[in-house]
């Protein structure tokens, strides 16, 4: 299966990440407003890299669970970690300027998410979206 990976250090980086990852959905079978949908919530997740831990990778990867294709995407950072992954996911919560919609937007654009986060040692952010 195809994968792509970014370090995730600067601004520049989230572009390459959100189009690396649009690339690899376009050929997994996503068109139209579903690409901008998986390009969006990896902005969000890269975003919080560079606001929380500074820097990162994000994974992006094809899936296949049966007959569902799909695209896989995991965002690690080795920064703080987040003490308090519930609150976390709450709309409109952020611990910096942001207006706290990186994680809970990106868990409404995606089908599955899942955050793992130990405080100082980082967090990893796994995303899936199928092909309808």
């Amino acid at each position: 299966m195809s994968e792509t990976r970014v370090s995730i250090h600067s601004d520049a980086d989230i572009i390459a990440a959100r189009r690396m990852g649009r690339e690899l959905a376009e050929g997994v079978g996503f068109s139209g407003s579903e690409l901008t949908i998986i390009a969006t919530a990896i902005s969000e997740i890269a975003r919080n890299i560079i606001e929380y831990a500074g820097n990162g990778e994000i994974v992006v990867r094809q899936t296949q669970q049966g007959t569902r294709r799909g695209i896989l995407v995991i965002a690690r950072d080795r920064g703080p970690g987040i003490p308090d992954i519930e609150l976390a996911m709450q709309d409109g919560y952020s611990t910096s300027k942001g207006i706290g919609l990186g994680l809970p937007g990106s868990r409404r654009l995606m089908d599955e998410f899942e955050v793992d986060s130990t405080v100082g040692k980082g967090t990893t952010v796994t995303m899936k979206k199928w092909v309808a």
